[in-house]
């Protein structure tokens, strides 16, 4: 928290450094992962219901034990009472104060009390796991956001990059249309290259900004505090050689996946919830104690003392035995045992659900990834292909052997083919934290 904190203030120093002298903070890749954990509204609500569930695990437990309680009472009676010290009715005023010790122990309670102990236990388990899942569902969400601002930022390069070649470009035209060499629509037409490439540099500058307030929104930072986002150290070519099998996928997240541990847990803590439900048809027996003690003061008569009443005359201890058994209640419990039964149903529905989620999610993640793989090998090669195609079809226009719009074309699927190798790049990072996430394996740790 105190780092969290400490980042947040870096930022909004380096906002009125920004005024200054045009500074701008940087944010890393896992400054922003925890931040986004820090502030993350799903997650600290989930880890409010995880406090809650270690209260009533504590509860549950300690219900199988005696419950004492103590209980005292003062009052007064104004007129006929019965004044047990002297066996007879008495009109007047009488003070009285009792007081007294009680303590109840459950003997048999059709095992309610060790089911709702187990089932209490087992929605602590499933609690904790829904935490650990949440916590990847917010680092896979910060991650898309943070390398979407990435590429974006890669993409202003490529575009400020081609609006300065577009540029050069219209000054060498533009000379040359002066010398006669070249036609003047050559020109007009290198005009609006410049012209456009300057559109989509506008427009990645606002998408850029965009995706930025979106990524200060996840995670719960002000908007308008100016940052960017830094590169992410990351071996390329170690991904694109990493080979994974999807049986070891299925195998990793069989054991790892926490909303299937959160699923199973569920359905156990159901089950416990119903069989306590079907505890109750049967009879209830308590062990008590109770010790206790009464004084009482008469007006107009002589009164022994306090300790002599309530410390010595009137204790009494009684102890036993008390059996509660269950005949008709409109089938109040039946009832509450069917409910608790349906829920049993559902929960083993839902966490046969989320097998078969757990399988898809790993079935997609290892395809997606492949696919991300092969399409970043296939950028590579078009990049390669067209800064060849572009240079060598420049080298033919300065010779006049070509004309413009072989230019442009060429020109323009250059910076495409910039463009789509960025996004490769950034999808292949984006699937393999994908593959941790399907197989329940992405920590904070593993952000680089």
């Amino acid at each position: 928290m105190k780092r969290g904190i400490f980042i947040l203030f870096l930022l909004q120093v380096a906002s009125y450094s920004y005024a200054q002298d045009s500074t701008v903070a940087k944010l890393s890749f896992r400054e922003a992962i925890q931040i986004g954990l820090q502030n993350n509204v799903t997650l600290n609500q989930q880890k409010n219901q995880l406090s809650y569930t270690n209260v009533n695990k504590t509860s549950s437990l300690l219900q199988l034990g005696p419950q004492i309680y103590a209980a005292a009472d003062a009052y007064r009676v104004d007129g006929n009472s019965f004044n047990q010290n002297e066996g007879k009715v008495v009109n007047g005023k009488i003070d009285y104060v009792n007081g007294s010790v009680s303590a109840d122990l459950p003997v048999f309670t059709g095992l309610g009390g060790i089911n709702r102990y187990k089932q209490a236990n087992n929605q602590n388990e499933a609690q904790l796991h829904q935490v650990a899942r949440s916590t990847q569902d917010a680092i896979q969400a910060i991650s898309l956001q943070y390398l979407t601002c990435l590429l974006d930022q890669e993409l202003i390069k490529i575009d400020e990059e081609n609006v300065s070649t577009q540029q050069v470009q219209y000054n060498q035209i533009k000379t040359q249309v002066e010398l006669g060499s070249k036609a003047e629509a050559d020109l007009y037409n290198q005009e609006y290259q410049v012209k456009n490439a300057e559109l989509l540099l506008v427009r990645s500058r606002n998408k850029l900004k965009n995706d930025l307030a979106t990524l200060a929104l996840t995670l719960q930072i002000d908007p308008t505090i100016l940052f960017e986002v830094e590169e992410v150290d990351w071996d390329i070519n170690k991904l694109v050689a990493d080979s994974l099998s999807v049986d070891q996928m299925h195998t990793i997240a069989n054991d790892r996946r926490s909303d299937l541990k959160q699923a199973e847990y569920s359905k156990k803590a159901a089950q416990f919830g119903y069989y306590s439900f079907k505890g109750r048809y049967f009879p209830n027996i308590y062990a008590g104690v109770r010790y206790g003690s009464r004084y009482n003061y008469i007006y107009g008569e002589t009164n022994r003392t306090f300790d002599q009443q309530f410390r010595e005359d009137n204790t009494n201890l009684s102890y036993g035995l008390s059996l509660n058994i269950p005949i008709f209640y409109g089938l109040q419990r039946r009832a509450q045992a069917a409910q608790s039964r349906v829920l049993y149903e559902n929960a083993k529905i839902a966490a046969k659900n989320t097998e078969v989620t757990v399988k898809s999610d790993v079935m997609r993640a290892y395809q997606n990834y492949n696919d991300a793989k092969t399409a970043y090998e296939a950028a590579e090669a078009q990049l390669r292909a067209a800064e060849t195609t572009y240079r060598m079809e420049k080298e033919r226009y300065d010779l006049g052997i070509s004309n413009i719009i072989q230019l442009t074309t060429t020109n323009q699927a250059y910076v495409k083919a910039e463009g789509d190798f960025q996004s490769a790049k950034y999808n292949l990072m984006f699937q393999r934290l994908l593959i941790d996430y399907a197989t329940g394996t992405l920590k904070v740790e593993d952000i680089p």
